[in-house]
């Protein structure tokens, strides 16, 4: 049988009640399930309306004003502005993928880690430390693929969209533009006489 989803629900005092323990939780303790994995959704006690969201966006602003953010300002800067942009659902996809494919990479990691330091090794920070060193090269070059294999997504993704568009208006008119296969006459010679009629 299928786990449930847990409930939690938040009330007006910002208070979470974690239905499944009945008792009161932290921000801290929602942090906990996400890094177990566990499957909840976070709902106003009063309304029922849908807070997950709202919650793991507060997860991430107090992890950002730690001591290690992982956002730079310029890369924040950058995803404020593609909102309201035609590309702001296609960008959702595409950090989407490529976080799923890093997550895979990481678990990829884990599992030679385990090869090399047996199946029973936990997975501590200095045994990851001394993985990281040992396979240094390796993972520099795996790092730099994965880095460059997105910029040609991402790339790929623009262009594909930039001829989707052309393809999209191609057979439309529009009033002042002039019509496809149009050739502006050179400076300085009279519009209206076409280039081939030009026989002096």
């Amino acid at each position: 049988m299928a786990d449930q989803v847990r409930l939690i629900k938040k009330y007006p005092n910002r208070r979470l009640y974690d239905t499944q323990t009945s008792s009161y939780i932290t921000l801290a303790d929602v942090k906990e399930l996400v890094l177990e994995s566990a499957s909840f959704q976070v709902v106003d006690a009063k309304t029922g309306e849908e807070l997950t969201r709202n919650i793991l966006l507060q997860i991430i602003l107090e992890e950002e004003a730690g001591g290690a953010p992982m956002f730079t300002s310029d890369l924040l800067s950058q995803m404020i502005r593609f909102y309201g942009n035609a590309m702001q659902g296609m960008m959702g996809k595409y950090l989407e993928n490529n976080i799923k494919a890093f997550t895979d990479m990481q678990a990829k990691m884990q599992e030679q880690v385990r090869s090399v330091y047996g199946d029973n090794a936990t997975v501590s920070q200095d045994l990851w430390a001394q993985f990281l060193n040992f396979q240094g090269p390796a993972m520099q070059s795996m790092m730099g693929a994965y880095m460059e294999q997105s910029k040609k997504m991402y790339v790929q993704m623009q262009e594909q969209l930039d001829n989707q568009t052309r393809s999209l208006f191609s057979g439309f008119q529009f009033p002042g533009f002039p019509p496809p296969g149009f050739v502006p006459p050179r400076e300085g010679a009279d519009p209206a006489v076409a280039p081939t009629d030009k026989k002096s």
